[in-house]
């Protein structure tokens, strides 16, 4: 059963369970719960901060990583705007004004309970087991009432707190000062649910699939990695043209495990202020460690290279040789920072650079059957007559997954120019055509030496294309 009243005394019983049942941390509940009262336990509005009161709990990564201090205080104190932005009902007090067991505090909007067992007996009566199943706090507290509920579980299913964007938000607040903002400027971090891009919206090589899915295990056995004394891991590097998904694959890495992601751009972080380079770098990993477990993602590495070789700026390359110390000191083992490096031009980096990476990672061109693929997973939600990814994979010689998203999206705007939400094969044969002559495949241009190299399949890299699979491409 589902409705305003039962959502409305879930929440309620929630916070009653939560309050009094100290071993119970910010992982067990809700986001959208934790999001309410996290945010109002920090604001200085009337409904808050005169009702909150208490120290506030140490809460855990997952129950193992101990964290700051959260800023989840008891008593979780319900009020109707915090019922309304957790749960959307815009007027809570109506919806359940009318059962015996319910009461308002006028003066504060506070909402209680006036018999907390009636309400328990009454929620019983109304939810399931997989409705509990998506409150550990709740799934605790009935586990022995309610058949097939099992907290362990709930609790593996929730989101954890360290992805959530409110704790995100308070740690960046903790690491940076006001003088600090500009940094701010050039690290961007992004919870893992606000990513677009999914591991199944990627079209992979089985080597990357491969590399994938080892992090993936070392992710989840670091402690046994630990025990037997193997700490360097977990430092990827992928190279390869732009366009052919090495952002997109980081990304969706973290949407995949639930990863905060703290990006920054190599070339950004050591230009914007010289007299402060070495400072932003350190900052950077800073931040990283503080939103551990994450995946730490920097850009434009061959900017390294380049820097160190050349006759550049000398605090520039103070930052770039504390750059290449914190790669170093840092490890997914140690520090649950899952480092990755991405480089359009791996030819520029040194040895210094190669020997930072424990796993290097090829991003080719798309070879055509990888083309096809990738062309029937952009296009899944549109209506296409006659559609033939084959034939437009092999009119689209190196183009990569993002070429191909320009071209789909040029296809859509110039069928929408016609009034037409259904596109033909013909539309989008026309889009291919005018993307080569707007860009005259200048990314071909680009490409020093043997093209052959850098695309799929070619012979050129092991392993070439597993077509058994409909992932999807990336940028």
């Amino acid at each position: 059963m589902t409705g305003p009243a039962l959502d409305v005394i879930e929440l309620m019983l929630t916070a009653r369970v939560y309050t009094e049942d100290t071993d119970r941390d910010p992982g067990d509940l809700p986001p959208s719960y934790r999001r309410a009262f996290w945010r109002t336990a920090t604001a200085a509005d009337s409904d808050t901060d005169s009702s909150e009161s208490g120290s506030g709990d140490a809460s855990e990564d997952g129950g193992h990583r101990e964290r700051a201090p959260g800023n989840i205080q008891r008593p979780l104190t319900v009020t109707g705007t915090r019922i309304s932005e957790a749960t959307g009902i815009a007027h809570p007090w109506e919806a359940v004004s009318e059962l015996l067991f319910t009461q308002r505090e006028e003066f504060t909007g506070e909402l209680s309970f006036s018999d907390a067992e009636m309400a328990e007996q009454w929620y019983l009566k109304r939810t399931d087991a997989d409705r509990l199943m998506t409150n550990p706090t709740l799934a605790g507290y009935f586990e022995p009432d309610v058949e097939d509920v099992d907290y362990e579980a709930a609790r593996s299913m929730n989101r954890p707190i360290h992805a959530d964007r409110v704790w995100i938000d308070s740690l960046l607040e903790q690491v940076f000062e006001e003088e600090d903002e500009e940094m701010l400027d050039l690290v961007e971090v992004r919870a893992p649910q606000e990513m677009e891009m999914t591991l199944d919206d990627l079209v992979l090589t089985p080597d990357q699939e491969a590399e994938i899915q080892k992090i993936v295990k070392a992710i989840e056995h670091r402690e046994y990695l630990a025990e037997i004394g193997l700490h360097e891991i977990g430092k990827l590097l992928l190279v390869g043209p732009p366009g052919t998904g090495k952002t997109s694959v980081a990304r969706a890495l973290a949407h995949g495990l639930e990863l905060p992601f703290v990006e920054v751009k190599l070339s950004m972080i050591t230009s914007q202020y010289l007299g402060e380079t070495a400072k932003n770098v350190d900052k950077a990993f800073e931040v990283a460690k503080r939103l551990a477990p994450c995946i730490f993602f920097m850009d434009e590495f061959d900017f390294v290279a380049k820097t160190r070789s050349s006759d550049e700026h000398a605090a520039i390359k103070r930052a770039v040789n504390t750059l290449l110390k914190s790669i170093d000191e840092i490890s997914l083992i140690r520090d649950d920072v899952l480092l990755i490096g991405a480089t359009n031009h791996p030819d520029q980096l040194d040895a210094a650079a190669w020997r930072r990476f424990d796993e290097i990672v090829n991003f080719p061109k798309p070879d055509s059957p990888m083309r096809a693929d990738i062309l029937r997973v952009i296009t899944r939600k549109m209506d296409i007559e006659s559609f033939d990814p084959e034939e437009l994979a092999s009119k689209t010689e190196g183009l990569t997954g993002s070429d191909l998203r320009l071209v789909l999206r040029e296809a859509v705007l110039n069928a929408l120019t016609e009034e037409r939400t259904t596109l033909t094969q013909d539309d989008l044969l026309t889009a291919v055509e005018g993307f080569e002559e707007r860009d005259n495949l200048k990314n071909m241009d680009m490409i020093n030496g043997d093209a052959d190299a850098l695309i799929a399949g070619s012979g050129a890299t092991d392993g070439g294309h597993d077509h058994d699979h409909d992932h999807s491409s990336g940028d």
